[in-house]
């Protein structure tokens, strides 16, 4: 089975280094917010060309501790995206307020033209996505939040080294939130997160939130969270880090090849290439009307496909109270319906693409 995508294979080729890094940890006796951790929040900020890396727990707790460190909370609204994970509404939800969805444009991330017409009154951010690796219209978005007074926090959880008219992201918004989840771009064997930020207020309130609220042991200055990354996860980072680039641009090789070898592909509509923009491709997402048909197709040929995402968060069982309906953001609606994944990651072999290729060929042949 060719896989949608392959960690493991990912950090086969590195397990030694690996392996040496979980030795040095061991046997250093330091394993919470140690000194592998703080090199990599540096490293991460001297990239991003931010003031402040804060690693957490995993991508949604760095969500709700962003949120949580501007004060967002019962009463208040963040307007976001109905199309994504549901960790991005949830982590709204989590701090108290209520997430307020804006349809979605042919990049698969928030239409900014209709951000306006949803700003209220209880209106405190904007929380744009950077969906599947490619960047948001974030002059756009930071526009609108500058003339209304918006906070503006980036969920790149799946964007880590995309860039956005040669500015990476991360660095487009008061604060930004990534992922390391396995499957993520840049990622560990297990959960992991982190925020940055050149907000130096809000920094330093994260880094009590993360740790209990407090900054000095045994003293709280606040009701906090226990979300710290462990010295494990950040010494398998910093290694990873070393090559993400080149993992990314792997990424960016055989999408552009798919791009190529699929456009006339009847059935399938492939994701925009968007001026000004970086694409990182943590997932290929391609479009059919015939999606089920192609993915038992692609099943029988032992190919590995995935449906992101098969219900938009307006219309989950958990905002049923938020009164939405089917029809109310007709563009990620449509989505859900026609929009799945295809085997893309960095270790992938040419020969692997073309078997991808050639059943999504045939199918065009014997589906018509």
């Amino acid at each position: 089975m060719i896989p949608i995508t392959d960690p493991k294979g990912q950090l086969t080729f590195i397990q030694d280094k690996i392996i040496n890094k979980i030795n040095e940890v061991l046997v250093s006796g330091k394993y919470i917010l140690g000194p592998h951790v703080t090199e990599l929040e540096n490293e991460i900020a001297g990239r991003l060309g931010v003031s402040d890396a804060i690693a957490v727990a995993n991508g949604t707790d760095a969500l709700v501790l962003t949120l949580h460190s501007y004060g967002i909370g019962m009463g208040d609204e963040v307007i976001t995206t109905p199309f994504s994970f549901f960790a991005t509404a949830e982590a709204v939800s989590r701090v108290g307020a209520t997430p307020v969805f804006v349809d979605i444009d042919e990049t698969f991330n928030i239409d900014p033209l209709k951000i306006n017409e949803k700003i209220t009154s209880a209106t405190k951010a904007i929380l744009p996505v950077h969906l599947f690796g490619q960047p948001a219209a974030m002059d756009e978005i930071n526009s609108i939040a500058a003339e209304h007074g918006l906070v503006v926090i980036e969920d790149a959880c799946q964007a880590f080294g995309a860039k956005y008219k040669g500015k990476e992201v991360g660095s487009l918004g008061n604060a930004a939130c990534f992922s390391f989840f396995p499957t993520k771009n840049l990622s560990t064997i297990g959960d992991g997160g982190v925020i940055v930020t050149s907000d130096k207020k809000a920094a330093k309130r994260i880094r009590a939130l993360r740790a209990h609220g407090s900054t000095q042991k045994y003293f709280h200055s606040e009701i906090g969270y226990n979300s710290r990354l462990d010295e494990l996860h950040a010494a398998i980072l910093l290694i990873c880090l070393e090559y993400i680039d080149s993992w990314n641009e792997k990424r960016r090789v055989l999408a552009k090849r798919y791009l190529k070898e699929l456009k006339d592909t009847v059935c399938l509509t492939m994701p925009p290439a968007i001026e000004h923009t970086t694409h990182v491709y943590h997932l290929f997402c391609v479009q059919s009307e015939y999606r089920k048909e192609m993915i038992d197709c692609l099943n029988e040929a032992e190919i590995q496909t995935g449906i992101y995402y098969p219900r938009c968060i307006h219309l989950q069982e958990a905002y049923a109270s938020l009164g939405y309906r089917k029809g109310d953001f007709p563009n990620a609606e449509l989505l859900s319906d026609r929009l799945f994944a295809i085997p893309l990651f960095p270790t992938m072999t040419i020969e692997e693409q073309d078997q991808v290729i050639s059943a999504l060929r045939n199918f065009e042949v014997s589906g018509q």
